[in-house]
């Protein structure tokens, strides 16, 4: 068995394979490692790719015998980038943003997050080749001139803007007859929304005062939070509130014979889970906003008889339980002139529980889709208050710092 198989390699030695080789070369990015340093400018060098020679130094293979040749695809042994659609790699200083932040875990990230929400994951993906890359201080790209123009417009609203905390004022009510439009109608601007069943409106704050006071008039408004967040200008934010509730999803046989059945049970995960993040514009006149909220609860637990069998030809009777379960996303993107507020509406919801709030949940989604049978339309209204220096002095309601949001995470765009 040794000899033949010391003669079938070398066989191979003599005679070779017929298979492509699988080289790696770094391509001389800035503070990269590698055979040969990146130029002087910092810049990586862009040019025509070559291919490699399956006899260059470093190459290995892999090759299984009694197994078929598996092609591969040799990478280029220069140190180059592509630039065939005229790509240009660019550095952006973010210290002026980043070193005011320095309790804020990765603040560059929000950099990235709002370049990839203005720009689209797709356009880093696909061709034309381009890459995007931040620490603390510097924020790395590789791509077209056009990209460059849009990334420097991101990056400008984050370094020349405003890096002092800002106060995001947020009240959230339910009607409980959307007819409330019949007299607010016309001091409203309707803007378009795209997630199913949500509305909604910009006002003036002369026009929202009115709205407000035809609202507190009716005796089917509840005001259920009236909150001032202190955010980071483009920092995301993210407020969880969620509640296990168990139930009885299946009955199985007991191992030891007696009682026959028990009860499995199951648990549901209710409550909501909300992310704000909030942009300036460079004058502060503009405000763009991304609201992602995740609510699911539980209206209600629909009993079910189940007739068990007995080794005595008798039955044992039980009753398990399916959960009808109240779901609603929202992941929208607005933008409107800071001096006027954001209204929305969530559509006709089930209406309050009567459960306690809790002081931090502004966004307290058991009090919009609550376990009662009745429903109520569910609105929100949403300002720009300015510095939060300035609103020390406020003695309206309470004024709560958000959680930043976990830099970690997935799912953000």
């Amino acid at each position: 068995m040794r000899l033949s198989t010391l003669l079938i390699v070398m066989a191979v030695s003599t005679l070779g394979w017929d298979v492509d080789f699988v080289s790696a070369q770094g391509f001389g990015l800035p503070g990269g490692g590698g055979n040969a340093a990146a130029p002087s400018s910092g810049f990586p060098t862009t040019g025509p790719q070559t291919s490699v020679s399956p006899t260059t130094t470093g190459q290995t293979a892999v090759q299984s015998l009694g197994q078929s040749p598996v092609a591969a695809t040799s990478v280029a042994a220069d140190k180059t980038l592509p630039s065939n659609a005229g790509q240009k790699y660019r550095k952006y200083d973010l210290s002026p943003y980043t070193g005011h932040l320095n309790q804020v875990v990765r603040p560059e990230q929000a950099v990235v997050d709002w370049i990839i929400r203005e720009t689209g994951s797709d356009a880093w993906f696909s061709p034309p080749f381009g890459f995007l890359n931040a620490d603390h201080n510097t924020l790395s790209v590789y791509h077209t001139p056009e990209m460059h123009q849009v990334v420097g417009e991101v990056v400008e609203k984050f370094v020349a803007g405003d890096t002092e905390p800002q106060v995001l004022s947020v009240k959230v009510l339910n009607v409980g007859n959307p007819n409330w439009r019949n007299r607010a109608h016309l001091l409203m601007q309707h803007v378009g929304v795209d997630s199913p069943g949500v509305q909604a409106w910009l006002l003036s704050k002369e026009n929202a005062a009115m709205v407000m006071n035809q609202l507190r008039q009716r005796t089917d408004t509840r005001i259920k939070h009236d909150l001032n967040l202190v955010l980071h200008n483009g920092q995301t934010h993210k407020l969880t509130s969620t509640l296990g509730k168990n139930y009885v999803r299946n009955m199985r046989q007991t191992p030891t014979g007696w009682p026959p059945y028990e009860p499995e049970t199951g648990e549901i995960h209710v409550g909501y889970k909300v992310e704000i993040s909030p942009l300036l514009s460079t004058d502060g006149k503009v405000i763009d906003c991304v609201i992602k909220a995740e609510i699911d609860q539980l209206d209600k637990l629909l009993p079910v008889d189940l007739e068990l069998p007995l080794q005595n030809n008798q039955v044992h009777r039980a009753q398990i339980d399916v959960p009808q379960v109240v779901s609603w996303r929202l992941n929208e993107r607005f933008r409107w002139p800071s001096d006027m507020i954001l209204l929305l509406s969530c559509g006709v919801v089930a209406s309050p529980d009567g459960k306690p709030e809790s002081p931090m949940s502004f966004l307290n989604m058991g009090m919009l889709t609550g376990t009662t049978t009745g429903r109520a339309d569910a609105l929100m209204f949403i300002q720009f208050k300015g510095r939060a220096s300035a609103n020390l002095t406020h003695t309206g309601p309470s004024m709560q710092m958000a959680a930043p949001h976990n830099p970690t995470s997935r799912g953000r765009y």
